[in-house]
This record gives C-alpha cells, structure tokens and sequence, in this order.
C-alpha cells in the first residue's frame, strides 16, 4: 500500500525475496506508470481508500507493506498527527490488514509523537523498531518500521476506525 514508484518491489528484489503476485495501491499517476514500465505484471488495486479487499486474496497475502503519509507525523511539519488527513490514511492501512490477513506486516514511518506512536501499535499490535534508514537506503534518515509475523488473537485487537 502507498506503493510510490513500487519501491516495495525494488527492496523485495534487492533482497532476493521471491513473490507470485504484487498488488500495489497507489493514486500518482506518474508513480504508476513509472512501476508499471519497470513491473509490468504490478497488478494495480487504485486508491487505499477504495481498496476492495474482495478482489486481494484472503489468507494468501504473505507480506502487507507501506508507508503511509507522514506529513501529520513529522516533527519538521505542523504535527497535526491523526488531525491531518493524510495521517487518517494509516487506518485504511488497518482496514485492509485486517480484511487480508496477512502473515506478516511492514509498516514505515517518521519519528512521530508518542502518543501517534502508541495508536499504531496498538492498532498494529506490537512496536516498532526505530531505525537509521542509510542501512536499507541511501539516506540517513531515523525512521520507524512495524513488522512482525501475525497470529494468532492479533486479527481480534485490531482497532476498527
């Protein structure tokens, strides 16, 4: 989810990670077309917001990925938080996690308030490991990545916005 220029892939094949199937959903049209010339078999599910999970196969989504907006969250913007609609974009991030039920999650984001913070993971259900991005890119940058394999109970604390 929030696919960019399919950056997911990009790491997914760096990494050596085989996969079937790549669904992406992403609304820049540039981006798009930029991962479909270079992942032509993308198969592209649109906007996170009107992502129709009924068309993702439930149970066989092994990896959910993305990095929501963080313009809310930055501390170098106005730190609107959840009060920024772009930052709201998290929980369309659950709503699928949640209707997909994958086996594992990746989720990025910028150091954040904790109190942003603590509504991610418990939505999520875990906490993130806090990491210099220049050891998987070429950018030193202090970021935030849920991940973790999902089981279990997790599917029924999921928060439901």
């Amino acid at each position: 989810l929030f696919d960019g220029m399919s950056c997911g892939q990009i790491a997914l094949n760096k990494a050596g990670v085989k996969y079937d199937t790549y669904f992406a959903s992403e609304v820049d049209k540039y981006a798009i077309k930029v991962a479909q010339a270079n992942y032509p078999d993308t198969v592209q599910i649109g906007d996170v917001t009107q992502v129709d999970h009924t068309r993702l196969p439930f149970g066989g989504i092994d990896l959910l990925m993305g990095g929501s907006p963080c313009q809310g969250f930055s501390f170098a913007g106005k730190q609107l938080n959840f009060d920024d609609p772009r930052s709201k974009l998290f929980f369309d991030f659950i709503r699928v996690l949640d209707a997909v039920k994958p086996k594992y999650v990746l989720l990025e984001n910028v150091r954040m308030s904790q109190k942003s913070q603590d509504i991610i993971s418990e939505a999520i259900g875990f906490e993130p490991q806090a990491l210099d991005s220049k050891w998987v890119s070429g950018q030193k940058r202090f970021r935030l990545y849920w991940w973790g394999k999902l089981v279990g109970d997790y599917y029924k604390q999921i928060l439901h916005h």
